[in-house]
């Protein structure tokens, strides 16, 4: 930074460190990156809690946007707006003059725009001849395209942790659901069983929950709810055993009496077979108590157990088939919109995709279809892909949402798109599906 561009407040007002490095911040602008003004605002809103302003403040911030001429905030000496106190108030919907000043101050502070006072403290602009503004007076709206990827990372870190907490939610309701009716079939259908226990210690778990819960305090009640959940149904299933094992029985027993007791040289080697077959299905009725439900062998139609595989899923989804660093090495452009400029994690991963998004123009329901159907860390190793591969591709929603629906079809996998990007050399890198 040179030293002749530092700016001084007028009047009394005093100068600060936190200003010094506000306009230290503001001479380092990348000068080939100009963002849209409206897209940096709303990244801007959804970091306000990071950031430590008021909606109020943002709403001054808005209006000062408002007064810039164009839509790109573009590197240079022009990103002064010199607004009077009355055309500021108005676009604020009448803030109040000392509502106006507090607010503004709250801006500075919190190194978003900075003060560049003339030498009467007035706000106003310098034409040359030719009609283009040379100096102006007013404020510098540098510091908020300085820190405009610090603001991304901020809200894409945001959206993330807020995401994670809305399917943590979704999982506890569901969870609550099925304990409390499980409760109720188990008392229904034993009522000598300990069901009121369980709902006791079911009633202590969800408690404790506030009104609005975090992703903290949401994991250990959940963990709770699913060992009272698999305590009910591993009695509800020895109960379904023991009432299948009583009509067996049953069953064995009209038949035996059913039989012709006048004829001996008929009755006797029937009376055999049926005894054969009570002994051979008795094992095979009987209950496996203590053992939970879901480490049982299913039972098949006649009688034997049988294994059952696993449920076939979309091909995008699973564990991830490539660690994490053959994807950072196939996609090494998605390290700079990581935390700090590095990607540590698959959470960093996903934040960096995150940022993706915004910046490619993806939309967010698409975004989400891709995690739900490919999963999180796969969705985040895809959009690391598209952004590689960004000046080949005309539009990356559409083409993450044509990759969504293949993942559905069981027709794309993101391993090969991996290592396309692995062998490919930097001048000729081509995507496979």
């Amino acid at each position: 930074m040179e030293r002749g561009n530092v700016t001084t407040p007028f009047g009394r007002r005093a100068m600060t460190l936190g200003m010094l490095a506000s306009q230290v911040v503001a001479s380092e602008i990348d000068s080939h990156q100009p963002i849209d003004k409206w897209k940096l605002f709303r990244t801007a809103c959804e970091a306000k809690a990071v950031i430590g302003v008021s909606d109020r403040a943002l709403a001054v911030l808005n209006a000062l946007l408002s007064f810039y001429p164009k839509v790109e905030l573009t590197p240079g000496r022009g990103l002064v707006v010199f607004p009077s106190n009355t055309q500021l108030a108005l676009r604020t919907h009448g803030m109040a003059g000392t509502t106006l000043r507090r607010h503004l101050a709250a801006l500075v502070d919190a190194g978003l725009i900075l003060r560049k006072d003339s030498p009467n403290g007035k706000r106003y602009a310098r034409r040359d001849s030719k009609g283009s503004i040379g100096d102006a007076f007013g404020f510098d709206l540098s510091p908020l395209l300085a820190r405009a990827q610090e603001l991304q990372t901020a809200a894409a870190a945001i959206a993330l942790a807020r995401q994670e907490a809305q399917l943590a939610r979704e999982r506890l309701s569901l969870c609550r659901r099925d304990v409390t009716k499980l409760i109720d079939m188990l008392r229904e259908a034993d009522h000598s069983s300990n069901w009121q226990d369980i709902h006791d210690r079911y009633l202590h778990a969800v408690g404790a929950l506030t009104r609005k819960p975090g992703l903290e305090e949401i994991e250990p009640i959940l963990r709770e709810l699913d060992g009272l959940r698999s305590e009910t149904l591993n009695q509800l299933e020895i109960l379904l055993n023991l009432q299948k094992l009583a009509a067996n029985d049953s069953q064995n027993g009209r038949h035996i009496q059913s039989s012709h007791p006048d004829s001996s040289t008929e009755s006797e080697p029937s009376l055999g077979k049926e005894t054969a077959a009570v002994v051979n299905t008795e094992p095979q009725c009987r209950p496996s108590v203590g053992v939970p439900i879901g480490q049982r062998p299913a039972a098949s139609d006649n009688g034997r157990n049988t294994e059952t595989g696993p449920s076939p899923q979309p091909s995008g989804r699973g564990a991830q088939a490539f660690p994490l660093v053959t994807v950072l090495r196939a996609c090494p452009d998605i390290i700079d919109y990581g935390p700090g400029g590095e990607v540590r994690s698959w959470r960093d991963l996903m934040t960096a995709a995150l940022v993706v998004r915004s910046m490619l123009n993806v939309s967010q329901g698409a975004h989400d279809e891709a995690c739900r159907v490919l999963g999180p860390e796969v969705a985040a190793t895809v959009m690391a892909c598209i952004l590689q591969r960004s000046t080949h591709i005309k539009s990356a929603g559409g083409y993450l949402r044509d990759l969504t629906r293949r993942a559905l079809r069981q027709e794309f996998a993101a391993g090969p798109m991996i290592m396309a990007l692995l062998r490919a050399s930097p001048g000729d890198i081509a995507l496979a599906s």
